[in-house]
């Protein structure tokens, strides 16, 4: 029986309740040692589109670390992609999870060069070859279901560069701390808890949740990544001012919002400007 989505604190949890302070994760210098390319350096004016091989190959000429995201195909196959549908970066109706892989590596970026395709999470870490630090985020359609996050596993495990994986959905941090706890960890979230821009998973328990890291005590995450509209809030606050974990804020537009978070943020995930 497939795992119901996560609402509220696991119904069978990983771990005993919280009994007295824990200490800081062991973190990863390079987790906030430079500003985080949301969906690589892209700029789709000049043809550079998010999540693409050319926005990768930008964040490394320019020393940034890359932010991106990873659906996956109805055969199980992990893309680098950020929507739940097709449409607005490649022109064709459809739901990506609905398509085969094949059939996904024939379909160009819109607005891009001919041959930018949507590269496979594969041949995305096999570009960056560990010469930047690698944000993976998997998009979670909350239904419980373990396969893109196990595939991202898959492919993770021979992959020698700095990375780490993030999460609107606490599960999806529960199938990691317990599968791969090496690999750092971090949950997404908003100080209303609404989750990810489709709303998937807006449960009013769920939100509360999330809003709240109720999930804390099953998920353990090693950093968290908040909204930055949401800063300063009392959720990063406590994570950052009694276990020292590292906070990133998302989505930064420009220099003057950079300057705005620096108080309640360890790292920027940044689009439109160069930090």
């Amino acid at each position: 029986m497939m795992p119901s989505p996560l609402s509220s604190p696991l119904s069978s949890p990983l771990s005993p309740p919280l009994s007295c302070p824990l200490p800081p994760p062991a973190m990863a210098p390079w987790l906030t040692s430079c500003p985080i390319a949301h969906r690589g350096l892209h700029d789709r004016s000049a043809g550079v589109i998010e999540n693409s091989v050319d926005a990768a190959r930008a964040a490394i000429d320019g020393g940034y670390a890359i932010e991106c995201d990873v659906q996956d195909s109805a055969d199980g196959e992990a893309f680098v992609f950020h929507d739940h549908d097709l449409e607005r970066l490649t022109g064709r109706p459809g739901a990506f999870c609905a398509m085969p892989a094949a059939m996904l590596d024939t379909l160009s970026l819109r607005d891009a060069p001919a041959n930018a395709n949507i590269p496979r999470l594969a041949d995305f870490l096999a570009l960056v070859a560990g010469r930047v630090p690698l944000v993976i985020e998997v998009k979670s359609r909350f239904d419980g279901n373990p396969a893109l996050t196990r595939r991202c596993l898959d492919i993770l495990r021979d992959y020698a560069g700095p990375v780490c994986v993030k999460s609107f959905d606490p599960q999806v941090l529960a199938w990691l701390r317990r599968d791969a706890p090496q690999i750092l960890r971090g949950i997404v979230a908003d100080g209303a808890g609404n989750g990810p821009p489709d709303g998937a998973g807006a449960t009013p328990d769920a939100c509360r949740a999330r809003a709240n890291l109720l999930h804390f005590d099953e998920t353990r995450p090693d950093f968290v990544s908040w909204k930055a509209a949401d800063l300063p809030h009392a959720a990063p606050f406590l994570c950052r001012s009694l276990r020292a974990m590292p906070i990133l804020t998302w989505t930064i537009r420009s220099p003057d919002q950079a300057a705005a978070v620096r108080a309640h943020a360890d790292q920027i995930v940044f689009e439109g400007f160069r930090p």
